[in-house]
């Protein structure tokens, strides 16, 4: 071989290797697997007492958003996910709802006749087979057609989740052993019009004819931060006080707690300096009406003007320990696959997840 061509033969593999080595962000540090397991295996340096806080076991998945977007993942994304949830704990995923106007999750012929559109993935069936092999639970989250958050007035959602509960259950519910409940998906603060009644007779049907199963809502706190998410502000002044939070849902709770099993109160509405008040008086109420006590751990951040990023972990922690300190029955989150999956197209979010499985040493 001649001088010459060794020489060409020579730049040009360097040239490719350093175009490969410029192209992806981990070649020069190994795959991103690789750099989790170096992460992992890094001393903790944390000054507070780990691991004292509620763990996360149940997360929402959200299909069927308007305010974040969406990753579109296929099965396999999907089943990578699912593993990285139950590498650190979580038994329980919630379809956070099964439709939003005229999107949907599913091929439901009742949905389909009123104008929604045609999903290319049952992502129904989906869920509950990735969750029978993770062994986790399934909640099915209700319909939202959208008329609640035009009017007001929740009974909207009666109507129409009267043919969905029995469609689902029929076709999916009492084939699947993962199915294992029901979310109520109406998202509620206070005084909210025909709430104790949209609640109940959905509860209802969902308990009447699944012979049973459990049921939840996950209402909001109407504190500091209840702003609209599309506005410019991030607190208001006439948030609810403690004692206006534990009359009006000591109402709604006598209204529903028979066919209501467990609330979830979204944690990200009022100030970390709160937290306990408001978490004492959560399950305060619960424990007064014989229905479990959750809390719902926003992991994306409302102290930001951009919406929404995943959580500065140090809010996340404050949360889970006030969760602990009032005794809560379950920690779920909304949510994981967005803002705090090591696969999120947010990076920041498996930064958190890394930080999750150092406080409380999960390997």
């Amino acid at each position: 071989m001649s001088k010459e061509k060794s020489r060409r033969e020579f730049l040009t593999t360097s040239t490719v290797m350093g175009l490969t080595a410029l192209s992806s962000p981990f070649s020069s540090f190994g795959t991103s697997s690789e750099i989790q397991v170096k992460e992992e295996k890094r001393e903790s340096n944390l000054i507070v007492p780990p691991g004292n806080a509620l763990r996360i076991t149940g997360t929402f998945l959200d299909e069927i958003s308007h305010d974040i977007p969406h990753q579109n993942w296929g099965e396999s994304e999907w089943d990578a996910d699912f593993a990285h949830m139950k590498a650190i704990g979580i038994d329980t995923v919630i379809m956070i709802r099964s439709g939003y106007r005229k999107f949907i999750t599913f091929p439901s012929k009742y949905l389909l006749d009123k104008g929604c559109y045609m999903p290319s993935v049952d992502l129904l069936d989906l869920f509950l087979r990735l969750a029978a092999k993770y062994n986790m639970k399934f909640y099915f989250g209700l319909y939202d057609s959208g008329k609640y958050w035009d009017t007001g007035d929740l009974s909207w959602e009666i109507e129409d989740n009267k043919y969905v509960i029995d469609e689902v259950w029929k076709n999916y519910g009492s084939k699947y052993k993962s199915f294992g409940g029901w979310y109520i998906s109406g998202e509620i603060s206070r005084k909210t019009k025909g709430a104790i009644g949209a609640f109940h007779a959905m509860g209802k049907q969902c308990k009447d004819v699944s012979g049973g199963l459990p049921t939840f809502i996950s209402p909001w706190i109407d504190g500091k931060k209840a702003v609209e998410a599309a506005g410019g502000n991030l607190t208001k002044e006439n948030a609810v006080s403690v004692q206006e939070h534990e009359r009006e849902w000591g109402e709604i709770f006598d209204g529903i707690h028979d066919v209501v099993d467990a609330c979830a109160f979204q944690d990200g509405h009022i100030d970390y300096d709160e937290l306990d008040a408001f978490f004492s008086v959560n399950k305060k109420l619960a424990d007064k009406y014989g229905m479990q006590c959750w809390t719902n751990a926003e992991t994306f951040d409302r102290d930001m003007p951009i919406r929404f990023f995943p959580i500065k972990f140090d809010k996340l922690r404050l949360k889970l320990e006030a969760a602990k300190r009032a005794g809560y029955d379950k920690g779920i989150t909304f949510e994981f696959s967005h803002f705090m999956s090591p696969q999120s197209a947010y990076l920041q979010a498996g930064h958190l997840y890394n930080r999750y499985k150092e406080y409380f040493n999960i390997r």
